[in-house]
């Protein structure tokens, strides 16, 4: 079992570090041209897959508080809990009000 990992651990961080070399934006890739990366990534599997994932792209720090919802309201990109955002609380109202529609709607006697 353990000669199975030894084998498919590598195997997978090349194949991982390639596509993310290939999928990068070039403004993202530094010290070398994207092209040099993959070449490298594919000739020396191990070392390029370690060098790529520690040089070869720029990498955001995930706590800089962006969450991935994007705020209209101002709040500078902070992130809302449904139950305090204005937006999500009047597309329940709207929800709300059309299915009360839909149920008085013309009733046959």
């Amino acid at each position: 079992m353990l000669r199975v990992l030894m084998f498919l651990v590598p195997l997978a961080l090349s194949v991982y570090a390639f596509i993310d070399c290939i999928s990068t934006k070039e403004e993202d890739v530094r010290h070398m041209p994207k092209p040099l990366w993959a070449i490298l990534v594919l000739l020396f599997p191990l070392v390029g897959s370690i060098s790529w994932m520690i040089a070869g792209k720029k990498r955001s720090p995930a706590a800089e508080g962006w969450s991935g919802v994007r705020d209209r309201g101002g709040r500078g990109g902070q992130w809302v809990a449904p139950d305090d955002n204005p937006d999500f609380l009047k597309s329940l109202g709207e929800d709300n009000k059309e299915d009360n529609k839909k149920d008085e709607g013309p009733k046959d006697s």
